[in-house]
């Protein structure tokens, strides 16, 4: 099941722009929008899932390995696309979720959560061990972190052989991502990037030619209210790093919000896969609160989500700081998009039914020209379902689309 990602990897190795978006999010319009617009496109897919999200206990979604795999194929088959061309990743798959007890309770569980990941149909394994546990640095060295992954990787194999792993992480250190004195976000130093990759390697041993991805940061980030675009002529030269390993690419983490030009450039740096999340929820959201000003009670989905966000902080307290009008627009509008989180409960259902129940039957185009961006009316003319669906699924696909660059065939 990996030889899609292995061409893919291959292509770009061999100096072709191509790269493999990678999916992260469980959100259902996200994954429709996504996987409805690589079967027209007829282009592979990622759809990734994080070890908070999905696990052995349920996660933040309230779904194992095996039940978020069976949810997205009856998306794919809802839609009509073919299963097998999506593929299925996990992501950051280590310790994090229990980093906060000692080391060998948080490695006992990591060993479940891979082996449920493996055994479910995951074939894209992230191994990232490189936060600390209770009592450990905040950041673990290069020798511990890839131990600790390979420790993983055999956990793995005692399920299934036919994997690709990916090493390395591009989690800034503690304090958050620093800047450089031009405003821009470093890239992974190439001879650190080197390092990490050779020790996995050292410790790997046999499982070494797994490794198909190694993680590092080009200069691509976004925080709650800016963009850190990628400085499109600087080179790293982080591909130096897997000069001489043929079967291993790079893989661009918080890749949202880029302009459209930076995936290409991307992958002539050696980043075949290029990952992507919030932008895509952040999409839905703008869609939702358009067509809430469609509706006679204009704002009540907004009004809706605020009520549920303030009874319920835990998702955004601690990632949004200043002044209320500031936190409130970070709650709604922040490019975190920690109101992601919110979607899945019961309330905030309850208000996207009543929205879609308040819609008027009839919406004049002059009303929808001032509510959606010219692209997206254009793209949901051309789409599936009700004109609300359509609408929503052509602003999330809107902001995907930079990621189908080039031709894959």
């Amino acid at each position: 099941m990996t030889e899609m990602l292995k061409q893919v990897i291959a292509r770009n190795r061999a100096g072709e722009a191509v790269a493999i978006p990678s999916v992260c999010s469980a959100h259902p319009d996200v994954l429709r929008a996504s996987i409805r617009m690589a079967d027209v496109l007829g282009r592979p897919l990622v759809v990734e899932a994080t070890s908070n999200q999905v696990n052995q206990h349920g996660g933040y979604m309230g779904m194992r390995p095996e039940a978020f795999i069976a949810y997205v194929h009856a998306i794919a088959d809802e839609v009509g696309a073919d299963r097998a061309a999506v593929q299925f990743g996990g992501d950051h798959l280590g310790t994090q979720v229990w980093r906060a007890g000692d080391a060998a309770a948080a490695m006992q569980e990591a060993r479940v959560l891979v082996r449920d990941y493996v055994a479910a149909g995951f074939d894209k394994i992230h191994l990232d061990c490189s936060e600390g546990c209770r009592g450990e640095a905040a950041q673990l060295d290069d020798t511990t972190t890839a131990t600790r992954s390979a420790d993983l990787a055999r956990a793995c194999l005692e399920v299934r052989d036919d994997l690709l792993f990916v090493v390395g992480t591009e989690v800034p250190p503690p304090g958050g991502a620093r800047m450089d004195e031009d405003g821009h976000i470093p890239p992974t130093d190439a001879g650190a990037a080197r390092a990490t990759l050779a020790a996995h390697d050292a410790v790997f041993g046999d499982m070494a030619s797994m490794i198909g991805g190694l993680v590092v940061q080009p200069g691509v980030e976004f925080s709650p209210t800016q963009v850190h675009a990628l400085p499109m002529e600087r080179d790293p030269g982080l591909a130096d790093a897997i000069a001489d390993r043929p079967g291993v690419c790079l893989e661009a983490h918080s890749t949202d919000y880029q302009d459209g030009a930076v995936f290409p450039r991307l992958a002539e740096l050696g980043f075949a896969f290029q990952k992507v999340g919030p932008a895509l929820t952040f999409a839905y959201r703008e869609a939702m609160y358009a067509l809430d000003g469609l509706r006679q009670d204009k704002g009540a989905l907004e009004r809706c989500m605020e009520d549920i966000m303030l009874r319920d902080p835990k998702y955004w307290q601690g990632h949004y700081h200043g002044a209320e009008e500031s936190l409130y627009q970070q709650r709604h509008f922040g490019l975190a998009d920690r109101i992601r989180y919110y979607w899945p409960q019961d309330a905030a259902r309850a208000g996207v039914q009543a929205l879609f129940d308040d819609l008027p039957e009839v919406i004049s185009d002059d009303a929808l020209s001032k509510a959606f961006a010219p692209e997206v009316l254009d793209r949901a003319e051309a789409g599936h379902g009700p004109l609300a669906q359509r609408l929503i699924e052509a602003q999330i696909q809107q902001a995907l689309n930079p990621y189908f660059f080039g031709e894959m065939a």
